[in-house]
């Protein structure tokens, strides 16, 4: 920005010296001919005055009577007077006096009737060189100007660019959550308003900050302590005789369990910097997670099925993330839907991407809330006591955008949301684990971990 507003300014003050200094040089070479023709003028209106006073009776002038002395102090330097007049007898002769000019010259003359004429000539290089100074002086004149309009644009320029600068970065350290309160004025009154909104702004973030912190400690404590609570009860319900009740106690404590470590991942997460990407692999992660709802399926009648292509694994900072998300679509597939409910994974583009898609065969989603699914808040089927809060669909938008990807309803009937993730393709699905590890440090292959987001489409 810097460069540009001093390009503009200079360029600026070029044009102006141009539009000024072309036509001012042009006004002064003409000034300075216009001088030198009124002082020839002026100067012969003398000396013909001088010969008029010595006209005869006749009307002519004398020979004798030209003083060459006292006409020589009224001409001008390097001048040349030549006076024309008749003699006796009506012949012109000439009387020439001053410097010999050979070259160019710039001429006046005067009649004086029958005493004859007078012509004061001077060399036209001295007319010259002064007009090349003239135009000299006035050339000067717009190269001062133009450095010194640089000079105050670079000056100027510094004085905006450098406060915007500081106040990019001072904005930018607000989404590293750096909340220093200090945030200078800098006596540009447009700058100063916005250098005092982006500190209340950095004010209320702090302060949202801190209370979402103390909100999630709150309810992790809360959660920590029901969970310990149904711990306990499930442990009991293991030493139960009956073995299906002990089989169904064991899952539910797994699923306990992996809910405590999802909790601490997500408090974790809000309290410290995003962790560093890793590769998860998909196919697992759904696995476990149709195991978990396909009883709830069951129980309605209905079937939950999970197919893939290959072996992808998406590229994540936390791996409860995509889980999370596609649960939200499964449970509300489960909630709203009819039929058989469809996950299927494909890849795209070579394997950089991977696809999920859940489908079932409900109604879908009306065309006049289909914008607005994904707003925080709003539920379809949101009606007093149902329990509905309408943060799920926003929720798992949100923790798949914090992974740079995409979640959109891709069919409205019948209802299809497909998730677009970054992600890796490992051929030969059940392969050797080892071979589907996240590299280590010294591994070639971390250049193949890429942070790169999905496009909107």
């Amino acid at each position: 920005m810097r460069r540009r507003l001093l390009t503009t300014m200079i360029a600026v003050l070029i044009a102006v010296g141009c539009l000024l200094g072309i036509p001012l040089s042009v006004v002064a070479w003409w000034w300075v001919a216009d001088n030198a023709h009124q002082d020839l003028d002026n100067r012969l209106k003398v000396i013909a005055d001088q010969l008029i006073r010595q006209e005869g009776a006749d009307g002519r002038i004398p020979t004798d009577a030209v003083n060459r002395q006292s006409f020589e102090l009224l001409m001008p330097p390097n001048g040349r007077l030549t006076i024309t007049y008749p003699d006796l007898e009506g012949t012109d002769q000439q009387m020439v006096l001053g410097a010999d000019i050979a070259g160019a010259r710039l001429s006046e003359s005067i009649g004086l009737g029958d005493a004859g004429t007078l012509t004061l000539s001077i060399p036209r290089d001295e007319v010259r060189d002064d007009q090349l100074t003239a135009a000299g002086v006035v050339l000067l004149v717009v190269v001062a100007s133009v450095i010194g309009g640089s000079v105050v644009a670079a000056v100027t320029a510094g004085r905006i660019v450098d406060p915007l600068t500081d106040l990019a970065d001072r904005a930018a350290t607000l989404g590293r959550a750096d909340f220093r309160t200090k945030w200078k004025m800098y006596g540009i009154a447009e700058l100063d308003r916005v250098s005092r909104a982006l500190a209340d702004a950095n004010t209320a973030q702090a302060l949202r900050l801190e209370r979402e912190r103390e909100i999630a400690g709150d309810a992790s404590h809360q959660l920590r302590s029901r969970l310990t609570a149904i711990q306990l009860r499930l442990e009991e319900l293991t030493l139960h005789d009956d073995p299906a009740v002990v089989s169904e106690a064991e899952a539910a404590l797994d699923q306990v369990e992996r809910l405590a470590t999802e909790l601490d991942e997500l408090v974790e997460a809000s309290r410290a910097d995003e962790p560093e990407p890793h590769f998860v692999d998909i196919g697992d992660m759904l696995t476990t997670l149709v195991d978990d709802f396909r009883h709830a399926f069951a129980a309605q009648g209905r079937d939950l099925t999970f197919s893939i292509d290959g072996a992808p694994q998406a590229l994540t900072s936390q791996s409860g993330r995509l889980r999370e998300a596609v649960s939200v679509l499964v449970d509300n597939a489960l909630q709203h839907g009819r039929g058989t409910c469809r996950i299927e994974v494909s890849t795209l583009q070579a394997g950089d991407l991977a696809r999920i898609t859940v489908a079932d065969e409900g109604a879908g989603v009306a065309d006049e809330i289909s914008a607005h699914i994904f707003r925080r808040g709003f539920s379809a089927g949101a009606r007093p006591g149902a329990g509905r809060s309408g943060v799920g669909l926003s929720l798992a938008r949100a923790l798949i955008e914090a992974d740079g990807g995409r979640l959109e309803l891709t069919v409205r009937r019948p209802p299809t949301f497909a998730i677009v993730v970054p992600a890796r393709y490992a051929s030969g699905y059940g392969e050797d684990p080892e071979e589907h590890e996240d590299p280590g440090p010294g591994d070639d292959s971390d250049s193949d971990v890429r942070r790169d987001r999905v496009p909107h489409r």
